[in-house]
């Protein structure tokens, strides 16, 4: 038998072996409930509500439930559904490198594939178990994103869930080595997204459901790799027709660094803010601006935004604005957003806040530059800082600045994350009319053991 491609074997060898130490876990337990309350306020919306009503999926049957509804159908398309509410506001858990994304989007994947194998193959995971394999997910995701810049060719970061996903299922459904080798690399085979959907003049919803399509994609090549003998040794290096000529222009995929915790101990949350990573601290630096100093718009003369070379190439945005998602991914217009209302939440990007002819007043005077100390702090990983300075000169010649390094949910400000990620939790729970005592109880608890996932998951499904 062939050997496969050596980052398909080392992704292969951790999934199958990786245990989490508790820290991790416990990192793990609160990126799961974030991820839960991600999808609860996302339900709230029309265009949501449409996707769940998709008839085809809503009218299948299965086992595998989708959160905050009634809708039971096989664990492709249920991922589907879990991974759209999950991503939809862009509020998630993120992970930024040469590639950025958000490796919550993998648990879609687990608890899909979690309640299809405890029904139909009477197969029972711990809530241990599903940390450790969001651990596991997270590490996959994330690390491939370090080196591989999939944004500089074209194609989306979700194509990184798809692995990630693929290893996930094809780990919970017991496979071994040499058919979790062939999930990986069916994986990689499969058609990448582009990234169209997610830049002027096609900017469109589908960034909040690309990453539930890629997860279900990769439960997909999980359950193919079971009944079939197919493998693809050299699907990453294949002359001519492998990944790393198609996708990555002749650059080799690369693994930086050994593969253990390293994403999930250093996840970035989305604490305050539902906006486009890069541009938390800048909408921070607005916001404050804004309560420390008395000025006026109709005084604003100019605002400068200097940011991380990511944060120009991204969401550095001239011209129209035609939709939500063009909106939360627009640098000036968070920050113009910030420095009017003092605030930024989920209604801010919406068609009747976007008509405020401040909002295009200041846009048309802001100028975005990339800071290379910014950009040099990014990359660096014993750093990982999103800096984003904002100036504010008036008329009259008075300059305002306000810089933020770190983001709220940055490793270097986990301790005060911590309460405002628990209330996040809380209010979308509540919002949603769930009895918050026994998940508050969990979500509090540094106890494991004694957590019955039915539990929690017989909570969060109608």
């Amino acid at each position: 038998m062939p050997n496969f491609d050596p980052i398909i074997e080392k992704i292969t060898d951790y999934v199958q072996s990786f245990e989490a130490k508790e820290n991790s876990l416990l990192e793990a337990k609160t990126c799961f409930f974030d991820s839960l309350a991600c999808s609860f306020l996302a339900l709230k919306y029309d265009q949501v509500q449409k996707f769940c009503s998709i008839e085809y999926i809503k009218n299948s049957t299965g086992s595998s439930r989708v959160i905050g509804t009634d809708i039971k159908s096989n664990p492709v398309e249920a991922a589907f559904l879990n991974g759209a509410l999950i991503r939809w506001l862009d509020f998630n858990d993120t992970w930024l490198a040469k590639e950025w994304g958000h490796p919550s989007d993998n648990l879609a994947a687990i608890l899909s594939m979690y309640d299809y194998l405890k029904v139909e193959r009477n197969k029972n995971f711990s809530f241990k178990d599903l940390l450790n394999l969001m651990v596991i997910a997270h590490e996959v995701q994330g690390c491939l994103a370090i080196e591989n810049s999939l944004n500089e060719v074209g194609v989306d970061h979700v194509a990184f869930v798809k692995v990630a996903s693929a290893a996930i299922a094809s780990k919970m459904l017991g496979q071994g080595p040499q058919k979790m080798n062939s999930t990986i690399s069916n994986s990689f085979i499969d058609g990448q997204s582009l990234r169209t959907y997610r830049h002027f003049p096609n900017t469109g919803t589908r960034k909040s459901w690309a990453a539930g399509d890629a997860s279900a994609r990769g439960i997909k090549q999980a359950f193919i790799s079971e009944v079939s003998e197919e493998i693809y040794p050299s699907a990453l290096s294949a002359k001519t027709w492998g990944f790393n000529d198609v996708i990555m222009k002749k650059d080799s995929l690369k693994l930086q660094r050994e593969l253990d915790s390293y994403v999930m101990d250093n996840i970035l949350y989305k604490v305050n803010f539902p906006a486009e990573f890069h541009a938390q601290t800048a909408a921070e630096a607005a916001i404050n601006l804004k309560k420390s100093n008395k000025f006026k718009i109709e005084d604003i003369e100019q605002v400068e935004i200097l940011t991380q070379e990511p944060g120009v190439r991204i969401i550095s945005k001239k011209g129209p604005l035609k939709n939500y998602a063009d909106r939360d991914h627009c640098i000036e217009y968070i920050v113009a957003w910030c420095l009017i209302n003092g605030s930024l939440n989920s209604d801010s990007y919406s068609d009747v806040s976007s008509k405020d002819p401040q909002i295009e007043s200041l846009r048309n005077c802001t100028v975005t530059k990339e800071d290379k100390n910014y950009t040099k702090s990014y990359y660096d990983l014993n750093d990982r800082a999103i800096g984003n300075k904002v100036s504010v000169k008036l008329k009259n010649g008075i300059i305002f600045h306000e810089e933020v390094k770190y983001p709220l949910g940055h490793k270097q400000r986990r301790e005060e994350s911590k309460p405002f990620l628990k209330e996040k939790f809380k209010i979308a729970m509540e919002k949603f009319g769930i009895d918050t005592e026994y998940l508050m109880k969990v979500y509090e608890s540094n106890n494991l053991d004694d957590v019955d996932i039915s539990n929690i998951l017989d909570r969060i499904y109608k």
